[in-house]
Protein backbone atom coordinates (compact mmCIF):
# COMPACT_ATOMS: atom_id res chain seq x y z
CA UNK A 1 0.00 0.00 0.00
CA UNK A 2 2.80 2.12 1.26
CA UNK A 3 4.69 1.75 -2.16
CA UNK A 4 1.56 2.57 -4.18
CA UNK A 5 1.18 5.77 -2.05
CA UNK A 6 4.60 6.74 -3.03
CA UNK A 7 4.53 6.01 -6.76
CA UNK A 8 1.24 7.77 -7.17
CA UNK A 9 1.88 11.05 -5.52
CA UNK A 10 5.50 10.78 -6.96
CA UNK A 11 3.84 11.07 -10.18
CA UNK A 12 1.64 14.14 -9.35
CA UNK A 13 4.82 15.81 -7.66
CA UNK A 14 6.79 15.41 -11.34
CA UNK A 15 3.72 16.41 -13.52
CA UNK A 16 2.75 19.36 -11.22
CA UNK A 17 6.56 20.35 -12.08
CA UNK A 18 6.52 20.20 -15.71
CA UNK A 19 2.73 20.86 -16.19
CA UNK A 20 3.38 23.99 -17.91
CA UNK A 21 5.33 22.55 -20.50
CA UNK A 22 3.10 19.67 -21.20
CA UNK A 23 0.16 21.62 -21.80
CA UNK A 24 2.19 23.27 -24.45
CA UNK A 25 1.97 20.02 -26.29
CA UNK A 26 -0.29 17.84 -27.43
CA UNK A 27 0.10 15.83 -24.27
CA UNK A 28 -2.45 16.00 -21.39
CA UNK A 29 -2.35 15.20 -17.42
CA UNK A 30 -5.23 12.59 -18.10
CA UNK A 31 -2.92 10.81 -21.05
CA UNK A 32 0.10 10.93 -19.17
CA UNK A 33 -1.42 9.23 -16.44
CA UNK A 34 -3.51 7.04 -17.37
CA UNK A 35 -0.48 5.41 -19.49
CA UNK A 36 1.49 5.50 -16.35
CA UNK A 37 -1.50 3.81 -14.25
CA UNK A 38 -1.30 0.76 -17.27
CA UNK A 39 2.40 0.67 -16.91
CA UNK A 40 2.54 0.32 -13.29
CA UNK A 41 -0.49 -2.28 -13.81
CA UNK A 42 -1.30 -5.87 -13.98
CA UNK A 43 -0.98 -5.73 -17.84
CA UNK A 44 2.88 -4.25 -17.64
CA UNK A 45 5.25 -3.44 -14.94
CA UNK A 46 2.22 -5.16 -12.54
CA UNK A 47 4.03 -2.89 -9.83
CA UNK A 48 0.46 -1.45 -7.97
CA UNK A 49 -1.64 -3.23 -5.75
CA UNK A 50 -4.61 -5.16 -7.37
CA UNK A 51 -6.10 -5.03 -3.55
CA UNK A 52 -5.83 -1.39 -3.65
CA UNK A 53 -7.28 -1.02 -7.31
CA UNK A 54 -10.51 -2.94 -6.05
CA UNK A 55 -11.26 -1.06 -3.12
CA UNK A 56 -10.16 2.50 -4.07
CA UNK A 57 -11.04 2.73 -7.69
CA UNK A 58 -15.33 2.75 -6.77
CA UNK A 59 -14.53 5.38 -3.68
CA UNK A 60 -12.06 7.54 -5.15
CA UNK A 61 -14.21 7.83 -8.59
CA UNK A 62 -17.55 8.28 -6.82
CA UNK A 63 -15.79 11.35 -4.55
CA UNK A 64 -13.79 12.70 -7.64
CA UNK A 65 -17.24 13.30 -9.07
CA UNK A 66 -19.27 14.14 -6.48
CA UNK A 67 -16.70 17.15 -6.09
CA UNK A 68 -16.49 17.85 -10.04
CA UNK A 69 -20.11 17.84 -10.03
CA UNK A 70 -20.57 20.36 -6.69
CA UNK A 71 -17.86 22.55 -8.44
CA UNK A 72 -19.04 22.68 -11.71
CA UNK A 73 -22.84 23.19 -10.61
CA UNK A 74 -21.75 25.89 -8.52
CA UNK A 75 -19.42 27.52 -10.86
CA UNK A 76 -22.22 27.35 -13.67
CA UNK A 77 -24.11 30.84 -14.33
CA UNK A 78 -27.53 29.99 -13.97
CA UNK A 79 -28.04 33.16 -16.41
CA UNK A 80 -26.67 30.97 -18.81
CA UNK A 81 -29.75 29.23 -19.10
CA UNK A 82 -31.22 32.20 -20.68
CA UNK A 83 -28.57 31.80 -23.97
CA UNK A 84 -29.94 30.08 -26.85
CA UNK A 85 -26.51 27.89 -27.27
CA UNK A 86 -26.04 26.01 -24.06
CA UNK A 87 -29.42 25.14 -23.17
CA UNK A 88 -29.82 23.63 -26.61
CA UNK A 89 -27.61 21.88 -26.66
CA UNK A 90 -28.85 20.61 -23.05
CA UNK A 91 -32.36 20.25 -23.93
CA UNK A 92 -32.15 19.45 -27.95
CA UNK A 93 -28.93 17.63 -28.32
CA UNK A 94 -28.18 15.89 -25.03
CA UNK A 95 -31.61 13.91 -25.73
CA UNK A 96 -30.55 13.25 -29.18
CA UNK A 97 -27.11 11.91 -28.66
CA UNK A 98 -29.20 9.10 -26.06
CA UNK A 99 -32.06 8.52 -28.98
CA UNK A 100 -28.80 7.83 -31.42
CA UNK A 101 -26.72 6.36 -28.94
CA UNK A 102 -29.84 3.57 -28.64
CA UNK A 103 -30.23 2.90 -32.10
CA UNK A 104 -26.55 2.52 -32.62
CA UNK A 105 -26.21 -0.09 -29.86
CA UNK A 106 -29.66 -1.69 -30.54
CA UNK A 107 -27.76 -2.22 -34.33
CA UNK A 108 -24.42 -3.10 -33.53
CA UNK A 109 -25.27 -5.16 -29.85
CA UNK A 110 -27.61 -8.07 -30.50
CA UNK A 111 -26.99 -9.75 -27.13
CA UNK A 112 -27.60 -6.92 -25.40
CA UNK A 113 -31.36 -5.96 -23.95
CA UNK A 114 -33.08 -3.02 -24.72
CA UNK A 115 -32.03 -1.64 -21.26
CA UNK A 116 -28.71 -2.66 -21.27
CA UNK A 117 -28.48 -0.72 -24.48
CA UNK A 118 -30.00 2.10 -22.95
CA UNK A 119 -28.11 2.40 -20.28
CA UNK A 120 -24.77 2.20 -22.63
CA UNK A 121 -26.06 5.12 -24.28
CA UNK A 122 -27.15 6.69 -21.05
CA UNK A 123 -23.04 6.15 -19.29
CA UNK A 124 -21.62 7.60 -23.12
CA UNK A 125 -23.97 10.72 -22.97
CA UNK A 126 -22.22 13.03 -20.34
CA UNK A 127 -18.77 14.80 -21.25
CA UNK A 128 -16.44 15.87 -19.24
CA UNK A 129 -14.84 19.62 -18.69
CA UNK A 130 -12.02 18.69 -17.10
CA UNK A 131 -11.06 16.93 -20.33
CA UNK A 132 -11.52 20.07 -22.30
CA UNK A 133 -9.60 22.92 -20.45
CA UNK A 134 -7.08 22.92 -23.17
CA UNK A 135 -9.43 24.30 -25.24
CA UNK A 136 -11.71 26.29 -22.46
CA UNK A 137 -8.60 28.12 -21.63
CA UNK A 138 -7.95 29.62 -24.97
CA UNK A 139 -8.60 32.72 -25.47
CA UNK A 140 -8.33 32.05 -29.66
CA UNK A 141 -11.75 30.07 -29.19
CA UNK A 142 -14.49 32.62 -29.12
CA UNK A 143 -15.72 33.18 -25.80
CA UNK A 144 -19.72 32.17 -26.23
CA UNK A 145 -18.39 28.83 -27.24
CA UNK A 146 -16.12 28.16 -24.46
CA UNK A 147 -18.59 29.25 -22.28
CA UNK A 148 -21.21 27.29 -23.48
CA UNK A 149 -18.82 24.26 -23.74
CA UNK A 150 -18.29 24.37 -20.10
CA UNK A 151 -21.77 25.14 -19.18
CA UNK A 152 -22.78 22.09 -21.45
CA UNK A 153 -20.14 19.52 -19.48
CA UNK A 154 -20.69 21.09 -16.14
CA UNK A 155 -24.64 20.15 -16.27
CA UNK A 156 -25.18 17.23 -18.66
CA UNK A 157 -23.50 14.48 -15.96
CA UNK A 158 -25.86 15.34 -13.33
CA UNK A 159 -28.79 15.68 -15.69
CA UNK A 160 -27.76 11.35 -16.65
CA UNK A 161 -27.63 10.82 -13.19
CA UNK A 162 -31.48 10.01 -12.57
CA UNK A 163 -31.89 8.19 -16.07
CA UNK A 164 -29.12 5.96 -15.42
CA UNK A 165 -30.58 5.36 -11.72
CA UNK A 166 -34.10 4.04 -13.52
CA UNK A 167 -32.64 2.03 -16.31
CA UNK A 168 -30.50 0.59 -13.49
CA UNK A 169 -33.17 -0.13 -11.37
CA UNK A 170 -35.55 -1.72 -14.32
CA UNK A 171 -32.11 -3.89 -15.46
CA UNK A 172 -31.68 -5.49 -12.18
CA UNK A 173 -35.37 -6.35 -11.36
CA UNK A 174 -36.50 -9.64 -11.89
CA UNK A 175 -40.21 -9.29 -11.02
CA UNK A 176 -42.87 -8.71 -13.81
CA UNK A 177 -43.33 -5.92 -16.07
CA UNK A 178 -45.49 -3.76 -13.93
CA UNK A 179 -44.10 -4.65 -10.18
CA UNK A 180 -40.72 -3.79 -12.09
CA UNK A 181 -41.54 -0.28 -13.88
CA UNK A 182 -43.10 0.27 -10.29
CA UNK A 183 -40.16 -0.71 -8.05
CA UNK A 184 -38.10 1.28 -10.50
CA UNK A 185 -40.47 4.82 -10.18
CA UNK A 186 -40.10 4.33 -6.38
CA UNK A 187 -36.80 3.86 -6.06
CA UNK A 188 -35.88 6.80 -8.78
CA UNK A 189 -38.49 8.58 -6.44
CA UNK A 190 -36.48 7.44 -3.22
CA UNK A 191 -33.01 8.76 -4.98
CA UNK A 192 -33.72 11.92 -5.99
CA UNK A 193 -35.96 12.66 -3.24
CA UNK A 194 -33.60 12.18 -0.56
CA UNK A 195 -30.68 13.51 -2.90
CA UNK A 196 -32.31 16.31 -3.10
CA UNK A 197 -33.16 17.49 0.23
CA UNK A 198 -30.08 16.37 1.16
CA UNK A 199 -28.50 18.76 -1.11
CA UNK A 200 -30.88 21.85 -0.46
CA UNK A 201 -30.78 21.36 3.66
CA UNK A 202 -26.95 21.23 4.03
CA UNK A 203 -26.17 24.35 0.90
CA UNK A 204 -29.18 26.29 2.64
CA UNK A 205 -27.08 25.28 6.41
CA UNK A 206 -23.87 26.33 4.88
CA UNK A 207 -24.73 29.73 3.36
CA UNK A 208 -25.92 30.81 6.76
CA UNK A 209 -23.02 29.14 8.27
CA UNK A 210 -20.48 31.09 6.42
CA UNK A 211 -22.46 34.49 6.53
CA UNK A 212 -22.99 34.43 10.34
CA UNK A 213 -19.29 33.29 10.41
CA UNK A 214 -18.42 35.88 8.58
CA UNK A 215 -20.10 38.31 10.49
CA UNK A 216 -18.36 37.74 13.65
CA UNK A 217 -15.23 37.79 12.40
CA UNK A 218 -14.75 33.75 13.07
CA UNK A 219 -13.82 33.04 9.27
CA UNK A 220 -9.67 31.71 8.76
CA UNK A 221 -8.13 32.46 5.56
CA UNK A 222 -6.90 28.78 6.09
CA UNK A 223 -9.07 26.85 7.03
CA UNK A 224 -12.33 28.59 4.82
CA UNK A 225 -10.34 27.13 1.66
CA UNK A 226 -11.61 23.30 2.79
CA UNK A 227 -15.24 24.04 2.85
CA UNK A 228 -16.26 23.38 -0.74
CA UNK A 229 -14.52 20.42 -0.12
CA UNK A 230 -15.97 19.66 2.95
CA UNK A 231 -19.39 20.97 2.01
CA UNK A 232 -19.21 18.85 -1.22
CA UNK A 233 -17.97 15.14 0.27
CA UNK A 234 -20.18 15.39 3.41
CA UNK A 235 -23.65 16.15 0.96
CA UNK A 236 -22.37 12.90 -0.99
CA UNK A 237 -21.77 10.90 1.76
CA UNK A 238 -25.06 11.78 3.90
CA UNK A 239 -27.35 11.33 0.69
CA UNK A 240 -25.58 8.06 0.21
CA UNK A 241 -25.87 6.99 4.12
CA UNK A 242 -29.61 7.88 3.76
CA UNK A 243 -30.27 5.75 0.67
CA UNK A 244 -30.28 8.62 -1.82
CA UNK A 245 -28.34 9.32 -5.00
CA UNK A 246 -25.25 11.30 -3.68
CA UNK A 247 -24.87 12.83 -7.52
CA UNK A 248 -28.26 14.45 -7.47
CA UNK A 249 -27.10 15.89 -3.90
CA UNK A 250 -24.42 17.43 -4.60
CA UNK A 251 -25.44 18.54 -7.97
CA UNK A 252 -28.90 20.48 -6.41
CA UNK A 253 -26.52 21.39 -3.48
CA UNK A 254 -23.80 23.19 -5.71
CA UNK A 255 -26.50 24.71 -8.14
CA UNK A 256 -27.69 26.60 -4.58
CA UNK A 257 -24.69 27.18 -3.22
CA UNK A 258 -23.57 29.06 -6.33
CA UNK A 259 -26.61 30.87 -7.40
CA UNK A 260 -27.00 32.24 -3.58
CA UNK A 261 -23.87 33.67 -2.85
CA UNK A 262 -23.04 34.61 -5.88
CA UNK A 263 -19.92 36.08 -6.84
CA UNK A 264 -18.72 35.29 -3.26
CA UNK A 265 -17.33 32.13 -3.59
CA UNK A 266 -14.63 32.36 -6.33
CA UNK A 267 -11.98 31.68 -4.21
CA UNK A 268 -13.81 28.86 -2.25
CA UNK A 269 -14.04 27.52 -5.40
CA UNK A 270 -10.78 27.66 -6.89
CA UNK A 271 -9.29 25.79 -3.93
CA UNK A 272 -12.04 23.05 -4.36
CA UNK A 273 -10.70 22.53 -7.82
CA UNK A 274 -7.33 22.17 -6.91
CA UNK A 275 -8.67 19.03 -4.90
CA UNK A 276 -10.78 17.72 -7.28
CA UNK A 277 -8.31 18.06 -10.10
CA UNK A 278 -5.79 15.94 -7.73
CA UNK A 279 -8.53 13.49 -7.20
CA UNK A 280 -9.21 13.11 -11.08
CA UNK A 281 -5.18 12.57 -12.23
CA UNK A 282 -5.26 9.66 -8.97
CA UNK A 283 -8.59 7.98 -10.47
CA UNK A 284 -6.59 8.20 -14.21
CA UNK A 285 -3.74 6.11 -12.53
CA UNK A 286 -6.64 3.70 -10.76
CA UNK A 287 -8.38 3.36 -14.23
CA UNK A 288 -5.17 3.11 -16.18
CA UNK A 289 -4.03 0.12 -14.37
CA UNK A 290 -7.22 -1.06 -13.20
CA UNK A 291 -9.67 -1.00 -16.29
CA UNK A 292 -7.74 -0.11 -19.47
CA UNK A 293 -5.69 -3.17 -19.24
CA UNK A 294 -8.61 -5.24 -18.71
CA UNK A 295 -10.51 -4.07 -21.36
CA UNK A 296 -8.02 -4.12 -23.85
CA UNK A 297 -8.15 -7.94 -24.32
CA UNK A 298 -11.64 -7.89 -25.04
CA UNK A 299 -12.60 -5.72 -27.41
CA UNK A 300 -14.65 -6.47 -30.43
CA UNK A 301 -14.93 -4.88 -33.82
CA UNK A 302 -18.72 -3.53 -32.02
CA UNK A 303 -16.79 -2.26 -29.17
CA UNK A 304 -14.24 -0.44 -31.59
CA UNK A 305 -17.70 0.70 -33.96
CA UNK A 306 -19.74 2.02 -31.19
CA UNK A 307 -16.65 3.95 -29.57
CA UNK A 308 -15.67 5.57 -32.82
CA UNK A 309 -19.30 6.68 -33.53
CA UNK A 310 -19.89 7.99 -29.42
CA UNK A 311 -17.12 9.97 -30.03
CA UNK A 312 -18.15 11.65 -33.49
CA UNK A 313 -21.24 11.05 -35.20
CA UNK A 314 -23.81 10.58 -32.24
CA UNK A 315 -22.17 13.55 -30.48
CA UNK A 316 -21.35 16.00 -33.24
CA UNK A 317 -24.66 15.51 -35.53
CA UNK A 318 -26.72 16.33 -32.10
CA UNK A 319 -25.15 19.13 -31.60
CA UNK A 320 -24.97 20.48 -35.15
CA UNK A 321 -28.90 19.85 -35.47
CA UNK A 322 -29.49 21.23 -31.82
CA UNK A 323 -27.48 24.74 -33.04
CA UNK A 324 -29.80 25.24 -36.17
CA UNK A 325 -30.62 28.87 -36.16
CA UNK A 326 -28.22 30.47 -33.76
CA UNK A 327 -26.00 31.87 -35.65
CA UNK A 328 -23.16 29.74 -34.88
CA UNK A 329 -21.21 29.24 -37.85
CA UNK A 330 -20.48 25.50 -38.95
CA UNK A 331 -16.58 24.95 -37.46
CA UNK A 332 -18.35 26.43 -34.60
CA UNK A 333 -20.92 23.93 -34.40
CA UNK A 334 -18.40 20.80 -35.28
CA UNK A 335 -16.17 22.29 -32.57
CA UNK A 336 -19.33 22.22 -29.91
CA UNK A 337 -19.76 18.50 -31.13
CA UNK A 338 -15.99 17.30 -31.65
CA UNK A 339 -15.14 18.81 -28.10
CA UNK A 340 -17.22 16.57 -25.59
CA UNK A 341 -14.81 14.65 -24.43
CA UNK A 342 -15.78 11.16 -22.46
CA UNK A 343 -14.52 10.99 -18.83
CA UNK A 344 -14.83 10.96 -15.12
CA UNK A 345 -18.69 10.94 -15.35
CA UNK A 346 -18.38 7.51 -18.00
CA UNK A 347 -15.96 5.85 -15.42
CA UNK A 348 -17.94 6.35 -12.19
CA UNK A 349 -21.09 5.31 -14.61
CA UNK A 350 -19.33 2.18 -15.55
CA UNK A 351 -18.23 1.21 -12.20
CA UNK A 352 -21.73 1.92 -11.03
CA UNK A 353 -22.73 -1.04 -13.58
CA UNK A 354 -20.54 -3.02 -12.47
CA UNK A 355 -21.97 -3.45 -8.69
CA UNK A 356 -25.03 -4.29 -10.26
CA UNK A 357 -23.97 -7.28 -12.10
CA UNK A 358 -26.01 -6.98 -15.29
CA UNK A 359 -26.18 -10.43 -17.26
CA UNK A 360 -24.09 -8.61 -20.17
CA UNK A 361 -21.94 -6.10 -17.82
CA UNK A 362 -18.70 -6.67 -19.19
CA UNK A 363 -19.67 -5.44 -22.79
CA UNK A 364 -20.61 -2.33 -21.42
CA UNK A 365 -18.00 -1.60 -19.79
CA UNK A 366 -15.66 -2.54 -22.25
CA UNK A 367 -17.24 -0.45 -25.00
CA UNK A 368 -17.45 2.44 -22.44
CA UNK A 369 -13.56 1.78 -20.92
CA UNK A 370 -12.42 1.75 -24.79
CA UNK A 371 -14.50 5.36 -25.51
CA UNK A 372 -12.96 6.67 -22.57
CA UNK A 373 -9.69 6.02 -23.65
CA UNK A 374 -9.91 6.68 -27.26
CA UNK A 375 -11.12 10.18 -25.72
CA UNK A 376 -8.77 11.20 -24.17
CA UNK A 377 -5.73 10.58 -26.68
CA UNK A 378 -7.81 11.84 -29.54
CA UNK A 379 -9.32 14.64 -27.98
CA UNK A 380 -6.14 15.71 -26.05
CA UNK A 381 -3.82 15.58 -29.42
CA UNK A 382 -6.50 17.58 -31.44
CA UNK A 383 -6.90 20.25 -28.70
CA UNK A 384 -3.70 22.45 -30.00
CA UNK A 385 -3.64 22.24 -33.51
CA UNK A 386 -7.55 23.24 -33.89
CA UNK A 387 -6.50 25.98 -31.68
CA UNK A 388 -3.65 26.97 -33.39
CA UNK A 389 -6.38 27.12 -37.02
CA UNK A 390 -8.76 29.46 -35.08
CA UNK A 391 -5.68 31.89 -33.58
CA UNK A 392 -4.71 32.19 -37.10
CA UNK A 393 -8.09 33.33 -38.93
Amino acid sequence: MYLDLALIAGAILVFSSIAGRVEKSWLSGPIVFVFFGFLIGPRALDILSLEMQRDMLKTLAELTLALVLFNDAAGAELKALRRQIPIRMLAIGLPLTLLLGFGAGVLLFSELSIIEVAILATILAPTDAALGQAVLKEEAIPANLRQSLNFESGLNDGICVPILLVLMALAIEKASHASGYQLALSYLATELGIGLLVGVVLAVFSIHLLRFAREQGWLSTGWIQLTVFALAITTFATAQSLGGSGFIATFCGGLLFGHRLKGQHGDLLRFGEGIGDAFQLITWVLFGAAVAGKALPHLTWQAFGYAVLSLTLLRMLPIFISLSGTGVSTEGKLFLGWFGPRGLATIVFAIMVIDTDLPNGDIIITVASFTVMMSIILHGISAKPWVKLWAQK
